[in-house]
């Protein structure tokens, strides 16, 4: 008998060829929602702009995209002078303020983005919109995450903002919302806020990038399919940002910040991006017990309300977009032994006014050094922008040399490093307001007193300097 031998060669798994049945999917990709920056692996860290939770798990690849078989559009192409143009036009709020920010109302089928730090009244104002609304004859559908609709209903009952079209859900499943929304098919749609809805098709928790992405992109289909406009309340960072992915703001047709200071009464309303109207417009309201109300003259909140010319005060005009505001800036020098005097600030640049303080020692004489230091301005304005340079010069100035301005003048100029007063923007738009408010005298650059169209019953000193400027407020002392 013969003894057959048989070899058997085992090749391993990971040498056997693949079967197209067995092949393994396409890895995932992972994108940056800020700056688009595509790498192989999810990362805490973006390693392109350095941002931290951006980084989530992207659609499939590009050569994927590619391949996509083109579908039937769901309307035609049409030239753009046949498209109508009166489905974009605004339909006022009732908030004459908000309208001035907006452009003049809402616009059917747009989305806006309303962001501002917690208890600074977004829920109080967009409550009394819908209010409005809803007396109006439409239909308004209010959505509330982070209050039950009791808690909303006393603060519908305490600003007065209860009607019976004014219809209120508490929801934080966006399957839900979108519920609502085909039942009671609303002509204005509130969402209160877009952080604390989730879709139960997204992994992750409320206010996460991805469900803030899917719960932003489901509002705006409807808002577009159905032209109703949206208003989306959205939290912010500690930093003043609009919190969530960078994408969401670029989503949206308007993104509105409101800020406010919780010691002042005074709220501002500014828009960063606006596709129907313009950006540089700026809301004023007035919050109290009774809810919020807008401001239509609110530089009287800026102004203090002393009769008797007092040395250390003067009144400037400032710029919130394009509206001008006439506020008040106070000063207060006092001796001290202090081997660092002090240097107080409120509602003024500290930076700009430091540099103010130099010139003022250098180019005019007035030595502040054994002097202690306090700037501020009135009803918790902010006088940021340089033309309130010359009206904290002229305030420290009249402090320490004991010197009251004019009454019914107003300083408006800025200070550069050599003494002398620049030219700031928009002059005539301040000096109307201030002739509107009973200001009868004004100091303004010497550069721009040729080109001004001045007021009527209001005289004008131009100033080249710092000097000429504390010698026409002498001769009053």
């Amino acid at each position: 008998m013969c003894t057959i031998w048989v070899t058997v060669w085992v090749v391993p798994p990971s040498l056997r060829p693949m079967s197209t049945t067995t092949r393994r999917a396409p890895r995932p990709t992972f994108c940056c929602s800020q700056c688009q920056a595509a790498t192989p692996r999810w990362v805490g860290r973006c390693p392109q702009c350095q941002a931290w939770g951006t980084v989530a798990q992207a659609g499939p690849t590009g050569l994927a995209r590619a391949g996509r078989a083109s579908a039937v559009p769901v309307s035609a192409a049409m030239p753009i002078d046949q498209v109508p143009a009166h489905e974009a036009q605004a339909r006022t709020t009732g908030v004459d303020e908000l309208d001035r920010v907006l452009g003049g109302g809402l616009v059917p089928g747009a989305v806006v983005l309303l962001a501002g730090e917690p208890g600074v009244g977004k829920s109080t104002l967009l409550l009394d919109v819908a209010a409005r609304a809803a007396r109006a004859g439409r239909t308004v559908l209010y959505v509330t995450g982070e209050e039950s609709t009791a808690q909303v209903r006393l603060r519908a009952g305490r600003i007065r903002a209860l009607d019976p079209s004014l219809l209120l859900a508490s929801e934080n499943d966006l399957a839900a919302v979108l519920g609502h929304v085909e039942a009671t098919a609303p002509d204005l749609l509130v969402v209160d806020s877009v952080q604390t809805v989730a879709s139960s098709q997204v992994d992750g928790a409320p206010g996460g990038v991805g469900q803030v992405r899917e719960v932003a992109a489901a509002l705006i289909a409807v808002a577009k399919t159905r032209g109703v406009p949206v208003v989306l309340v959205g939290h912010v960072t500690k930093d003043g940002s609009v919190a969530g992915p960078r994408t969401l703001e670029h989503l949206v047709d308007v993104v509105c910040q409101f800020e406010g200071e919780r010691t002042s009464r005074l709220r501002l309303l500014r828009a960063t991006k606006n596709r129907y109207g313009p950006t540089d417009e700026v809301g004023c309201f007035e919050i109290s017990e009774h809810g919020i109300t807008g401001l239509a003259d609110p530089s009287g909140l800026f102004c203090s309300q002393v009769l008797a010319q007092v040395p250390g005060t003067c009144l400037t005009v400032t710029c919130e977009g394009r509206r001008p505001l006439v506020a008040e800036v106070q000063a207060l020098v006092a001796p001290t032994c202090a081997a660092n005097p002090r240097r107080t600030t409120s509602g003024v640049d500290a930076a700009r006014v430091a540099m103010v303080l130099a010139v003022l020692a250098r180019r005019v004489g007035v030595g502040l050094a054994d002097q202690e230091v306090y700037v501020s301005t009135v009803g918790g304005a902010r006088a940021l922008e340089p033309a309130a340079d010359l009206a904290v010069a002229l305030a420290v100035v009249g402090s320490r040399m004991d010197l009251a301005l004019p009454r019914g003048m107003v300083v408006i100029g800025e200070v550069g490093l050599a003494g002398e007063i620049r030219t700031v923007g928009g002059v005539d738009r301040r000096l109307a307001e201030a002739a509107r408010l009973g200001l009868a005298q004004a100091i303004v650059p010497a550069g721009v007193a040729g080109s001004l169209v001045v007021p009527d019953h209001m005289r004008v000193h131009p100033a080249r300097d710092l000097a000429e400027a504390v010698a026409i407020i002498q001769p009053v002392a």
